[in-house]
């Protein structure tokens, strides 16, 4: 029990904590979370991840491999979650809702400065990974299941030109295989931004919470709640041994893969009207619900 408490104090502890400073802010001051997530997703998550890949020890291996881990877990979660919603009969809407909520986890505001306190940065350079790929999955197929016929591939799939972390990825990537050394002008910003990506994308994550609502369809909830939190981390620990990733590697993508539903869906839900009220809950919910769940990964795997 130690041991929890622990793990609990250190490393989920000071990211709701400071969620809190953004859920007060947004409550009792009126910040505005819109103007803040444009700054973090525009600017400073790009710079983070440009940063942690150009000086990550991370080789192109590794790098293929955290995203095959990725892939494959976002996408058996969502068949796993298809199957489920089958004799459900749940009507178009709240059944894509449910997907989108089960396969899309919040692996930046919150995972990444849960991967940083409990495994340090090797393990964070290896989440960054899994961000960036789950972000893509989330503009590009939750797009897709959301609109459901009402935004063409094309347009989806050309969407991910405008998500700056992607860019920032390719960027990183093409710095890296030249081995070139960026001057100190270009690179002191750089870690000055990214230095402050973590700590805004957790003011972010208690501004965004602060919008919450009490769940619709409970029991439906708390089954997505379940899927992501438990079934989720579960598929990655064996797509992680399918694929040979220990360490680090290993720590970061099982950790990464259970966080709770992406605060993202929520503004797929009230863009193309599947079931927002629903999709909040789910949010809601399985965010309160991980200190539990994250506490038991992280004793899980130290």
């Amino acid at each position: 029990m130690s041991l929890l408490l622990g793990i609990f104090a250190n490393d989920v502890f000071p990211v709701f904590l400071i969620a809190a400073v953004g859920f007060a802010l947004a409550r009792l001051r009126g910040a505005d979370v819109r103007t803040l997530s444009k700054i973090t997703f525009n600017a400073l998550s790009p710079c983070l991840v440009f940063h942690l890949v150009v000086t990550s020890p991370i080789g192109a291996a590794d790098f293929a491999r955290m995203t095959a881990l990725a892939v494959v877990t976002i996408a058996g979660i969502g068949l796993i979650a298809r199957a489920i919603t089958l004799p459900l009969r749940l009507d178009r809407g709240l059944a894509t809702a449910f997907l989108i909520v089960v396969m899309f986890s919040n692996s930046g505001n919150y995972g990444l400065p849960v991967v940083l306190f409990a495994f340090g940065p090797t393990a964070l350079a290896h989440a960054t990974v899994y961000f960036v790929v789950n972000a893509a999955a989330a503009y590009t197929v939750g797009v897709l299941l959301a609109s459901a016929g009402k935004r063409p591939v094309r347009e989806a799939v050309t969407g991910l030109a405008r998500i700056p972390a992607v860019g920032a990825v390719l960027a990183a990537a093409v710095v890296k295989a030249a081995g070139v050394t960026l001057p100190l002008p270009v690179l002191r910003p750089i870690e000055m931004l990214s230095a402050a990506a973590i700590p805004v994308m957790v003011l972010v994550l208690g501004m965004q919470l602060e919008r919450g609502a009490r769940p619709s369809r409970p029991l439906l909830v708390g089954l997505a709640a379940l899927l992501s939190l438990v079934v989720m981390p579960l598929l990655a620990s064996a797509a992680s041994a399918a694929l040979g990733l220990a360490g680090p590697a290993r720590q970061a993508a099982i950790l990464q893969s259970g966080m709770p539903s992406a605060v993202l869906t929520t503004i797929l839900a009230l863009e193309f009207e599947v079931a927002p009220s629903f999709v909040t809950s789910c949010v809601t919910l399985s965010t309160l619900l991980s200190p539990l769940t994250v506490t038991l990964l992280i004793a899980w795997l130290t």
